[in-house]
């Protein structure tokens, strides 16, 4: 019978183990995106203050419109620009990702942290996405260049903390955990397939005219 050690070579030999190795990567274009995001939105809102009749680059009809998203309470929920958040989190991922990649190895207590920072930017997120499409009735693009970049990473960094032991998984959930290792990126298309049918089902009133 193979002992523990062969055990765990075996487990980071499979797909999902290969793909945890490219966490590094993906914290730094997550990252990266979400800092790019950030700044496009925070640099048109200032040039909107600065000029109400301003037109965002990204106003290209009634419905993808930033303008209008900007333009809301919820563009401001904690009393200050949402974009702050972002600024301030994803260069952390960012810089995360470069020191995996030089070979830093991080404590426990850092993979929680991150765990929960991240947990709470995705709930926050999808907070916005649900305001945008059902309060504010607009999309902005940039916005949702992040909801794809924070799912996307708190995915794989869920997966890395449970395949590391950071997170332990309750016994009645092995076969589950043992679907989601196999199926991990079907799961996460499946996700945005998800939202992206719900987005143009809500819209549908005029993307169904405009195709």
């Amino acid at each position: 019978m193979p002992n523990k050690k062969q055990t765990t070579v075996q487990s980071r030999t499979q797909p999902l183990g290969r793909l945890i190795k490219a966490l590094p990567w993906l914290l730094i274009v997550c990252g990266i995106v979400g800092v790019f995001a950030s700044l496009m939105i925070t640099a048109e809102k200032f040039d909107l203050a600065k000029n109400p009749h301003y037109q965002p680059i990204c106003d290209l009809n009634p419905i993808i419109s930033c303008g209008s998203v900007m333009a809301s309470k919820q563009a401001n929920a904690f009393g200050f620009m949402n974009t702050y958040i972002g600024l301030i989190g994803f260069p952390v991922l960012v810089t995360a990702g470069v020191a995996m990649l030089a070979g830093a190895k991080f404590k426990r207590w850092f993979w929680l942290g991150m765990q929960v920072g991240l947990s709470f930017g995705l709930l926050f997120a999808y907070w916005l996405l649900f305001e945008s499409v059902y309060r504010i009735r607009a999309l902005c693009p940039y916005c949702l260049s992040v909801d794809v970049a924070i799912t996307t990473v708190w995915w794989y960094l869920t997966l890395y903390n449970f395949y590391e032991g950071t997170l332990v998984l309750p016994t009645r959930l092995k076969t589950a955990g043992a679907f989601i290792k196999r199926h991990h990126a079907d799961i996460l298309v499946f996700w945005f397939v998800v939202i992206t049918t719900t987005i143009l089902q809500h819209f549908w009133y005029y993307f169904g005219q405009h195709l």
